[in-house]
């Protein structure tokens, strides 16, 4: 692996931050040479200091967004962090279904779905706990086209349904393709897939119940945390619940959300407008 020259960070890590809000402090030198060490090598350069120049040159060639999905954390696993699906099914689906909602729907935003088990998990959560007549509508959204596509394709493998996957969950809604195992059609006709960058004003959606939008706060400065949580609450309905990680929080940051304990999780809901 090439060394990275400190000018050559500060160029990787301004191009991350303008493109996606993700800040990425001196220190973490050896991780950007790791992440775009496979960059370089497909873009036919010799090292790092070549991708620099390049990009000092031409800013907007299609590189660039290489360096930055290279850059974004795809951690991820069924079923991560078990408490807040645990809430979402045995507190917040039957608050929203005690209402006489006409369309009768639940309407969830995965907002980093990174490369599909949280909306799958979603997914699953849904259909065990949902009652007759009701469907949930689940929109996954990321920053990187390669996770969205596997999002889309719904396609995962031993190892991927071995984390978090219960066995029998496993054969209850997915199925054996080749070396793959592939989420039923109820499931994937439940989960809309699309390309979107949180830091970035916000395209036309739809109205939510549930936002999922977990280990993804921490990765921003305070005034793009503070203008996500905003944008967020304004596409929540009243009394929408905003699940966050363990290490974030509205806090000092938005004033429309207060923390409320649902079992064993902690879930940030809209103000004014319990259900």
């Amino acid at each position: 692996m090439s060394t990275l020259d400190q000018a050559d960070f500060d160029l990787f890590a301004r191009i991350v931050q303008q493109d996606s809000a993700i800040v990425l402090e001196r220190g973490k030198e050896y991780l950007v040479s790791a992440r775009l060490a496979p960059v370089a090598t497909l873009a036919g350069l010799p090292d790092l200091a070549s991708l620099a120049t390049r990009l000092r040159n031409r800013p907007a060639d299609p590189v660039r967004a290489q360096v930055v999905e290279a850059m974004t954390t795809n951690e991820t696993s069924f079923f991560r962090d078990i408490h807040p699906f645990d809430a979402l099914a045995q507190h917040v689906v039957p608050a929203i279904t005690a209402t006489s909602r006409p369309d009768r729907s639940l309407d969830v935003w995965a907002a980093a779905c990174s490369s599909g088990q949280e909306p799958y998990s979603l997914a699953i959560t849904a259909a065990e706990s949902l009652p007759p007549g009701w469907r949930a509508r689940i929109t996954a959204t990321d920053l990187s086209p390669a996770m969205v596509a596997r999002t889309r394709a719904g396609r995962f493998s031993q190892l991927e349904v071995g984390r978090g996957l219960s066995a029998l969950r496993l054969v209850s809604h997915f199925t054996r393709v080749g070396p793959e195992w592939e989420a039923s059609p109820a499931l994937r006709s439940m989960v809309t897939a699309r390309t979107l960058n949180l830091a970035a004003p916000l395209p036309l959606l739809p109205r939510f119940d549930v936002v999922f939008l977990r280990n993804v706060l921490i990765y921003f400065d305070v005034p793009t945390k503070a203008a996500v949580l905003a944008a967020v609450r304004g596409v929540l309905r009243p009394g929408g619940y905003l699940f966050l990680g363990a290490a974030e929080t509205t806090l000092g940051l938005d004033a429309g959300f207060e923390r409320v304990a649902l079992g064993r999780a902690m879930v940030y809901q809209t103000r004014g407008g319990h259900r």
